[in-house]
C-alpha cells in the first residue's frame, strides 16, 4: 500500500507556536482587568472626594432646662413611692355589709370607710346591755334593804338601852345589816363583770366598723358589700384580706438604686432634678433625703431616698422617674456661668472607657473633640464642655470616622 507523502506533511501539527499564542491572550487579559481595577479605583476616589461620607448631623443647642446651674454628676432610675401607705382591714373575719368609699376620694383620720354585718354580734351587745341593767337594779334594791337594815339595828339599839328589848333582837338586827352589806358588795362585783362584758361587746361592734389610720386618699377598693372579709389570709381566695388601701399623698418620695461604685457622687441633702416618664418636660427640683446604709449584694446597689421640694398632683405613687444628681462645687457654677451648657443627641456622644468625644463638622471634614457630660434626658444629653452652642456634630455614629475624613449630609426622606 503507498502514502502520499504530501497529504501526510499537510496532516502535521506545529507544536512550539500554540504556547506562545496562550501566554499572549494572558498577558492581554491581566491588562485589562488591571485597567478596569484602577478605573473603577478613580471613580471611587473622585466620588469620596467630591461628597464624603454620608452622615446625620445635628446642631448644639443652648441647654434650657435645669435652673439649678449644677452639673449633673450622676444619673439613676427609680420610682416613686408613699412612705406611708396602708391596706385597712377588719379586725374580724366577717362579711361586708356596707362600703362607704371609691377609688380616689380623700378620707380623713377615723372616716369611716366600711361596716361588717352585726346579725351576730348586735343581739350579744343588747343581752350584755341587758344584764347589766338587770345587775344595777338589783344593788340599787339591796342599797334599799341595806339602808333599812341599818335604820333597824339603830332603833333596837336605842331600845336596848332601855332595856325595852332583848340583846338578841339587836344581834339579828346586827346579823341583818352585815348581811345586807355582804350582798351589797356581791351585787357590785355583778355590776362590775356585766359593765366589762358590755365593753367587750361594744368593742366587738366596732370592730366591725372599719375606719381610715390617717389622711389619705383611697388608690384601691378590694372589697364590695356580700364578700367576707378576714384580717388573715382563710377561706382560699374566696375572703379578702382588705377594704381599702389608702396612701398619705404628702409622704410621696422617690428611691432609687445607685451604683455601689458611684455611691461616693451622692451625699445627703444634695440637689437633685427629677423626670417623671409620664412628664419628660416636667423638671422637679428635689434632694437627697438619705442614703441606707445597706448595700443589695445580689445587685451591687444602694438605695437613695429622694425628696421632693415641693409635690404636685402629677407626681403620682408607682411612677418612673429619672434622677439626676447635681454638683454644686463653686468651680462647677463658675464655668457654668462663664460658658452655657448645650444639648446634643445622646447617640452623638461616644464613649471610650471613661472619656466622651463627639465627632464635630467643619468646612465637610470630622474632627474628634473630647467633651465632658451631664444629665441626660429625653434623647438629649449635656455637654459641659467641648462643644459650643451652634456647632454641628454627626448625630449618629457610622464606621470608618477618622480626623479629617470628609462627611456630607445624609439626605433626608
Amino acid at each position: 500500500m503507498s502514502f502520499d507523502q504530501n497529504a501526510l506533511e499537510s496532516l502535521r501539527i506545529e507544536r512550539g507556536s500554540a504556547p506562545a499564542e496562550n501566554e499572549s491572550r494572558g498577558i492581554y487579559k491581566w491588562l485589562i482587568g488591571a485597567v478596569l481595577l484602577l478605573a473603577v479605583a478613580a471613580g471611587a476616589y473622585a466620588v469620596l472626594r467630591k461628597g464624603g461620607i454620608e452622615v446625620e448631623t445635628a446642631t448644639a443647642a443652648a441647654s434650657t432646662t435645669g435652673g439649678s446651674g449644677s452639673a449633673a454628676v450622676l444619673n439613676a432610675s427609680g420610682y416613686v413611692v408613699a412612705r406611708r401607705q396602708a391596706t385597712v382591714s377588719s379586725k374580724v373575719t366577717g362579711k361586708v355589709a356596707e362600703v362607704f368609699i371609691e377609688e380616689g376620694m380623700p378620707v380623713k383620720q377615723g372616716q369611716l370607710l366600711a361596716r361588717l354585718d352585726d346579725t351576730t354580734t348586735q343581739p350579744l351587745h343588747d343581752l350584755a346591755q341587758r344584764q347589766l341593767d338587770s345587775a344595777q337594779r338589783k344593788l340599787q334594791e339591796v342599797e334599799v334593804r341595806l339602808a333599812e337594815a341599818q335604820r333597824t339595828l339603830k332603833r333596837n339599839e336605842g331600845l336596848r338601852k332601855d332595856n325595852l328589848v332583848s340583846e338578841s333582837t339587836v344581834d339579828t338586827a346586827q346579823s341583818e345589816v352585815a348581811a345586807t352589806q355582804a350582798r351589797l358588795d356581791s351585787l357590785k362585783s355583778d355590776v362590775k363583770v356585766a359593765e366589762s362584758q358590755l365593753r367587750v361587746r361594744n368593742q366587738d361592734l366596732a370592730d366591725l366598723r372599719v375606719l381610715a389610720p390617717f389622711d389619705g386618699v383611697v388608690v384601691s377598693k378590694d372589697a364590695q358589700p356580700g364578700e367576707m372579709v378576714s384580717p388573715i389570709s382563710a377561706g382560699g381566695g374566696f375572703t379578702r384580706t382588705g377594704i381599702a388601701t389608702i396612701v398619705d399623698m404628702d409622704s410621696r418620695e422617690i428611691e432609687v438604686d445607685v451604683n455601689e461604685s458611684f455611691i461616693n457622687r451622692v451625699k445627703a441633702a444634695q440637689k437633685t432634678e427629677a423626670l417623671l416618664d409620664a412628664y419628660p418636660d416636667y423638671v422637679i427640683p428635689s434632694h437627697v433625703i438619705n442614703i441606707v446604709p445597706t448595700a443589695d449584694r445580689q445587685k451591687a446597689t444602694v438605695k437613695v431616698r429622694i425628696g421632693f421640694d415641693q409635690l404636685d398632683p402629677r407626681i403620682l405613687p408607682d411612677m418612673g422617674v429619672k434622677v439626676s444628681f447635681l454638683e454644686d462645687s463653686k468651680d462647677t457654677l463658675a464655668a457654668t456661668a462663664a460658658r452655657p451648657a448645650v444639648r446634643v443627641p445622646a447617640a452623638a456622644v461616644v464613649k471610650d472607657g471613661d472619656n466622651s468625644y463627639v465627632w464635630r463638622i467643619r468646612s465637610n471634614q470630622v474632627e474628634r473633640v473630647a467633651v465632658r457630660t451631664g444629665g441626660e434626658r429625653d434623647g438629649q444629653i449635656e455637654v459641659l464642655s467641648g462643644i459650643n452652642p451652634g456647632e454641628v456634630v454627626v448625630a449618629a455614629q457610622v464606621e470608618g470616622l477618622k480626623d479629617g475624613a470628609r462627611v456630607k449630609p445624609k439626605a433626608q426622606n
